[in-house]
């Protein structure tokens, strides 16, 4: 096991407050999944949560080496959480294709997030 890419990334809560609010259901179908969607509206306080999935999908583009571009779909990473909540990766589409080209076979990331800001690392392992 080695690690080919790492990434990491931290934004503003209050930036992505202001895009939902600015743009709304258009911004979150754009950036995230129906799945991570629904986990981020559960939460009583959704916007360090959004922003901790940005921040994680940013991270992720790290570690591919790609950044947002070309045939790139924002939903093309997913952030699930697994029954103890620990943040698991999926990829799908352009960013799946490019992971396997790399020699990527699984991207773990850590999140975390306060009222006002929001971190995640990623680890591209091969």
């Amino acid at each position: 096991m080695t690690i080919v890419g790492q990434g990491i990334d931290l934004i503003e809560t209050r930036r992505i407050r202001e895009i939902v609010e600015r743009h709304g259901e258009r911004f979150l179908a754009r950036v995230l999944t129906e799945a991570e969607r629904a986990y981020c509206a559960a939460h009583a306080h959704p916007f360090p949560h959004i922003a901790g999935r940005f921040a994680a999908k940013e991270a992720i583009l790290k570690v591919l080496g790609t950044g947002w571009r070309g045939a790139i779909a924002w939903t093309d990473i997913e952030v699930i959480n697994d029954p103890l909540g620990q943040p698991m990766v999926r990829l799908s589409g352009e960013c799946d294709r490019i992971a396997r080209e790399r020699g990527i076979v699984r991207v773990m990331i850590s999140i975390t997030h306060t009222a006002d800001h929001a971190a995640a690392t990623a680890l591209g392992i091969g």
